[in-house]
């Protein structure tokens, strides 16, 4: 019997270290509720953790077994596990972060105290970090090579569930209020193997042949939302990817099989931010790229508050805070305007927006987000150049030009035609009025800001902002 400790790997099949744990006989599956790690939490990440977890205690429990279940500290928990039931291995799924790896390192010390191993395999990436470097033997910096890389190399395939597992059966799973957690605001979708499996199934089935086209289209629902699942490991990478290569090889034509390449390049986006984040732990709080000046964050409070709440008078915006705030999630491209906006247009550092998002999104990932709001931000790997700066009413325009997405979350502008929200910035304060008297006027100007943007960013890089 060995023991596998699942921690963001909520789901049985295709699950490496659990499939290394049953190899040879009984899997003995453990979670642990573990403070330190819980008080990085938030309502809709953790409602989403315990819903998949209530389901993979059911699948062991179906089979026969049980997910033994504890609170505390992994390195007495584990230890004590392992003795008690005569384990010589605990097998994990390798974590990225610096608290994941410093976590992990405390386990095993305490684990080979007692003589036994903690053994971590590879399981959320096709391939680990350090195993795609630039040709001098570097990791990669430019997401471009990377996917070239990675596009080319083969991807193992799924793992089989174990066949047996042990009927160990610790706490019973706690609630929400018991880990410390108020019920989440938002609508949260169910999580689990079969929620995860059922929204793949759907994707793959003929979204995903659109989704070249109509990815950066909100209101057109051709995204896989698969993020909160493989940020919870409910379904497994090479999963996903074999369900991608059916349907390129089923593909209806060039055109479909080119877009199931194009989600695949967005699962090595995935995999290149993981990278980075290992091989740049410091990431998570300070910029990826320094500035020779530093950068003068305006950090107004007001603008920020008006920001997180949905009010900045920019519709596509608004529209993009106000999804977070009732679904927890938010569509990527509007992601990525919403973070220009802050801080660009607002010139707010991206921490703000970064904690925001750690709070709300039932999908936040270390790695991703904090690339994300870096590339935004200007200061990142790979990242925007300083001087593209989304316009927030052009990007309306352009993304949802029939403001179907925003009349969706911005009840105000509901009987507006789409013309007059993409001019909204333009109307007269009486033009405003008449059309929709609860919607804020914009408080900044697009234009205005630019500018001193640009001035911000010249003289953090030592530059006459004149000039």
């Amino acid at each position: 019997m060995d023991i596998h400790w699942h921690r963001d790997d909520l789901r049985a099949t295709d699950n490496d270290g659990l499939a290394a744990a049953g190899a040879d006989g009984e899997a003995l599956p453990v979670f642990v509720f573990d403070d330190r790690v819980l008080q990085h939490g938030s309502p809709p990440r953790v409602a989403f953790m315990l819903d998949s977890l209530a389901e993979l205690r059911e699948w062991y429990r179906d089979r026969g077994g049980d997910l033994y279940v504890a609170r505390g500290d992994p390195t007495a928990i584990l230890p004590d596990l392992a003795v008690e039931h005569g384990v010589d291995t605990v097998h994990c799924n390798a974590g990225y972060s610096g608290l994941a790896r410093d976590r992990d390192s405390a386990v095993a010390e305490a684990l080979d105290a007692d003589g036994v191993a903690l053994e971590d395999h590879e399981d959320a990436l096709h391939h680990e970090p350090g195993s795609i470097r630039t040709n001098d033997g570097d990791p990669y910096s430019v997401y471009t090579y990377f996917w070239k890389k990675w596009r080319d190399r083969e991807k193992a395939d799924p793992y089989d569930a174990p066949d047996a597992i042990a009927d160990v059966t610790g706490d019973e799973l706690p609630t929400l209020s018991e880990l410390g957690f108020d019920e989440p605001e938002a609508d949260i979708e169910p999580g689990g193997m079969t929620a995860a499996q059922q929204r793949l199934d759907s994707f793959v089935d003929g979204p995903i042949y659109e989704y070249e086209d109509l990815r950066d289209d909100p209101a057109a629902d051709r995204t896989s939302k698969l993020s909160a699942h493989t940020r919870w490991g409910t379904v497994g990478p090479r999963t996903i990817y074999a369900a991608t290569e059916e349907a390129a090889a089923s593909a209806p034509s060039e055109a479909a099989a080119e877009a199931v390449e194009e989600y695949q390049g967005e699962l090595a986006w995935r995999e290149f931010y993981h990278h980075v984040l290992y091989f740049h732990p410091h990431v998570v709080t300070e910029n990826y790229n320094e500035y020779e000046e530093g950068i003068e964050w305006r950090d107004d409070d007001g603008e920020i508050a008006a920001w997180r709440e949905g009010e900045t008078g920019y519709p596509i915006v608004d529209a993009g805070m106000r999804q977070l705030r009732e679904e927890a999630w938010m569509h990527n491209r509007v992601r990525m305007i919403v973070a220009s906006f802050l801080t660009k247009d607002l010139m707010a550092d991206w921490r703000h927006g970064y904690e925001h998002f750690r709070e709300h999104l039932v999908d936040h990932n270390t790695a991703n987000d904090n690339g994300g709001w870096q590339w935004a931000a200007s200061t990142g790997t790979d990242a925007q150049p300083y001087f593209r700066i989304f316009n927030p009413m052009s990007q309306g325009e352009r993304h949802d030009p029939d403001a179907e997405y925003i009349r969706e979350y911005v009840p105000e502008l509901a009987g507006v035609d789409a013309d007059t929200i993409h001019s909204w910035h333009e109307l007269s304060e009486g033009e405003r009025e008449s059309v929709a008297p609860e919607y804020p006027a914009p408080i900044v100007d697009h234009s205005e800001r630019r500018e001193q943007a640009l001035a911000m960013f010249k003289r953090a890089r030592g530059e006459d902002p004149d000039e």
